[in-house]
């Protein structure tokens, strides 16, 4: 057997394009599946030897003699029928993978360098391939040892000059810089080309904290302002409580008797089955003013949550608005309708466009309902409800609320403080 490296062997081989013969105790053999040595350049190497090369994601595993051989051997064979005659030439496992086959492929015929992949030599194994003679070195010969990459180059290369540019370069690159555009990103479209100065604002909220302060009983030099009566609070925050209009109409999905549960709750209940369940509760008729209290979140500038209780209040009669005065139209926020026009007939505006011009309309349907031809030239949102499913509730109300929020911070603010 020959002492030197298989791999360097069959590298060598492969790139002066020798013929690798097989053989058996020194006997020429057919075949490598009935060989135990292969015979590279006129020396022989046990198949089942291990190699140098490591196989991918195992540092300690190495590709045996024959495993490499076989990928430089089918390089051309498809995937399928690469792995068939590789069983086929004895290596029913440890055979080079389909995926690693090129990279093992491009390194034994020099196309690539890969110094990660083979382990280094131990003691006693030479790089020189064999048949080459070994290179004197003062009247003795030794084996020869491997060189940084690179390291001749840097011993021979003359020192770098220095790069002077040609003036009539540096004019040329000059104009083409004027005529640059600037790409921009995500990033560079929100810097200013200037400095912003916000010092004018902050002196501005200075004043206005300051007074503010000032006002607060026992913070500021001023007299304290008196508090206000907590009846008299509480009476002018009913005065601004918001109005949601309903209709009367029996067949209508949103009535007096399952509206709270609907609008608190976010859960549809029909209005017969609310109604039979009131009556058992001894609820013979509904009332004809129902609150509805929610909690509203809000985030200011700074991002601080502040969580408020509103009241809403319900009615589907202009008899139960009229409990609240003359300026009862101003606190009406919303209108739901069943797209019959006669539900609008007793109200400050009777006709729908007026009428949802100046209250927000929501239209209340089935989700499998088909379109309503009445409410096509009507200001007014559908909100559909689904027969069937009552986990889709929540969205729909929250939905509800939101369009709601909107209007009102757009048209009647004042009743957003409620």
């Amino acid at each position: 057997m020959s002492s030197q490296d298989p791999l360097l062997a069959l590298r060598q081989a492969i790139k002066s394009k020798s013929i690798v013969t097989y053989s058996t105790d020194g006997r020429p053999c057919s075949s490598l599946v009935n060989a135990k040595q292969l015979v590279i350049d006129g020396h022989s190497y046990t198949k089942s030897s291990s190699t140098r090369y490591r196989k991918a994601g195992a540092p300690s595993d190495f590709y045996s003699l024959d495993a490499v051989y076989v990928a430089w051997l089918l390089r051309d064979a498809p995937g399928a029928e690469y792995m068939k005659q590789a069983r086929e030439h004895g290596l029913a496992v440890g055979f080079v993978s389909v995926t690693e086959r090129k990279h093992v492929v491009d390194w034994l015929e020099g196309r690539i360098s890969d110094s990660n992949r083979i382990a280094p030599l131990s003691a006693g194994e030479s790089t020189t391939p064999p048949g080459t003679p070994p290179r004197p070195t003062g009247g003795q010969t030794s084996q020869a040892t491997p060189r940084p990459r690179g390291a001749e180059a840097h011993t021979s290369s003359p020192t770098k000059r220095r790069y002077v540019a040609d003036a009539q370069d540096v004019e040329v690159v000059k104009k083409i810089k004027q005529n640059e555009v600037e790409l921009r990103d995500r990033t560079t479209v929100l810097r200013g080309t200037k400095p912003n100065n916000f010092s004018a604002v902050r002196t501005a909220y200075t004043e206005k904290l300051k007074k503010l302060r000032e006002a607060r009983p026992g913070t500021g030099s001023t007299p304290a302002t008196p508090v206000a009566d907590p009846k008299m609070l509480a009476r002018k925050a009913r005065h601004n409580q918001p109005i949601i209009m309903i209709s009367s109409s029996p067949t209508a999905l949103i009535t007096m008797h399952n509206v709270k549960r609907f609008l608190e709750d976010s859960t549809f209940e029909p209005s017969q089955e609310a109604r039979a369940r009131a009556t058992s509760e001894g609820n013979l008729r509904p009332e004809d003013l129902i609150p509805i209290y929610r909690k509203r979140t809000t985030i200011d500038s700074s991002g601080k949550e502040t969580v408020i209780k509103a009241t809403y209040l319900v009615v589907d009669s202009v008899e139960a608005l009229s409990k609240f005065g003359p300026d009862a139209w101003d606190r009406v926020v919303c209108v739901m309708t069943t797209g019959q026009a006669w539900q609008f007939r007793p109200y400050k505006w009777n006709e729908p466009r007026q009428l949802f011009h100046n209250v927000k309309g929501i239209y209340v349907s089935w989700s499998n309902d088909p379109p309503n031809v009445k409410i096509k030239d009507w200001n007014v949102t559908e909100l559909k409800i689904d027969p069937h499913r009552r986990h889709v509730d929540k969205s729909v109300v929250a939905h509800f609320w939101k369009l709601l929020d909107t209007w009102i911070q757009t048209n009647k603010p004042w009743l957003m403080k409620v």
